[in-house]
């Protein structure tokens, strides 16, 4: 009898490239799947919560974020624990009435009391950075 030998077989990888091959085709799948782009979600349009909003820290840009996006700081995007990706939401700070419109592109924030946390250029369009955190009102528009 006959044996087959998997390593003189034509199909075989070693090992490491066939694991980095999975690794690549899984990676792009879980980027993919919490895409949705600017769908609109006319069930949340209006949908209110009152809370503190924080930011990013530096260290997070160019991170991935849990749509699979790249996190970008000088841009309007948002982390919230549930509102779907690609909603857009007004946020209002309660104290001086600025606001600002994001896009929700991460999750968290995962600090109790908070609600939002934006990106760097966002807050700054609200509140001084150097609070850190800032009362707000965020309301869906898309």
């Amino acid at each position: 009898m006959v044996g087959l030998d998997c390593k003189e077989s034509r199909y075989y990888l070693p090992g490491n490239i066939a694991l980095a091959i999975v690794w690549v085709f899984v990676s792009f799948l879980h980027g993919c799947s919490g895409l949705t782009g600017n769908k609109p979600h006319p069930e949340l349009y209006g949908y209110k919560e009152t809370g503190m909003a924080s930011f990013y820290a530096r260290k997070f840009q160019d991170r991935i974020t849990a749509s699979g996006e790249l996190l970008n700081n000088d841009i309007m995007t948002a982390a919230h624990k549930t509102l779907p990706f690609g909603a857009e939401v007004i946020v209002k700070n309660l104290k001086n009435g600025k606001s600002v419109k994001v896009r929700i592109n991460d999750r968290g924030p995962f600090i109790k009391g908070r609600i939002i946390d934006l990106t760097r250029a966002a807050f700054s369009q609200i509140a001084n950075l150097g609070n850190g955190v800032t009362k707000v009102e965020i309301r869906v528009v898309k």
